[in-house]
């Protein structure tokens, strides 16, 4: 019996609903797909996004990403012959993220945070590399930043239709908020998954405000 595992752990920051009105239709950064069969794998995905998809690489189109030959190192082969290692999407989410629980880290201390909670969130090393060598250069230079890493508030909103379903499904999507000044926050609990069979991974992120 397949085992599915979602990787997108509790909530967070110190601002709450209430404090994240001001990114009320998030925009989703960079959210990349990584595919690992056990063996070659014809592979579908689509979207069905709480708002609309403004970027796809390739084009996603009305019914998805269809009928990809997956190899076991993660590379994709489309139909007409194209070849990546990844699928790539950004897109405006019509709800906001929950801010209850996180982190709240100093900018100059953000990419040892990253590096060492990516690899708990189930990332491996060239997934985490990718991540932080995108986010950390908006985020070193503030004097603190809120840090959350979203389960539901994004999940339902960005819903991932895979075919065949994987065994194991990680989403980590990260919202952020720079701040000027330390803040005393719940931290969230952290499970860190088993990467078992047919695994896909997704990572992607917001800034709130």
């Amino acid at each position: 019996m397949k085992k599915r595992i979602l990787s997108l752990l509790l909530v967070a920051l110190c601002l709450s609903f209430v404090a994240c009105s001001a990114c009320d239709s998030p925009a989703p950064e960079k959210p990349i797909l990584y595919f690992y069969p056990e063996e070659d794998t014809i592979v579908s995905a689509k979207l069905e996004l709480n708002g609309q998809l403004t970027c796809t690489y390739p084009e996603h189109g009305t019914d998805g990403w269809q009928d990809y030959l997956v190899k076991p190192d993660g590379t994709l082969i489309s139909q007409d012959g194209g070849e990546y290692y990844a699928l790539y999407w950004e897109g405006e989410i019509d709800a906001p993220m929950d801010f209850t629980k996180g982190f709240c880290v100093e900018g100059s201390r953000t990419a040892d945070f990253l590096a060492e909670i990516l690899q708990c969130l189930g990332l491996n090393a060239r997934e985490a590399n990718e991540f932080i060598i995108y986010w950390l250069p908006q985020m070193q230079g503030s004097a603190y930043n809120l840090i959350s890493f979203q389960t539901d508030a994004y999940t339902d909103n960005a819903k991932l239709i895979l075919s065949p379903e994987p065994d194991t499904l990680i989403r980590v999507f990260m919202a952020w908020k720079a701040v000027d000044q330390p803040i005393e926050i719940e931290p969230q609990t952290i499970v860190t998954p088993e990467r078992i069979g047919f695994t896909v991974v997704e990572w992607g992120g917001c800034k709130v405000g």
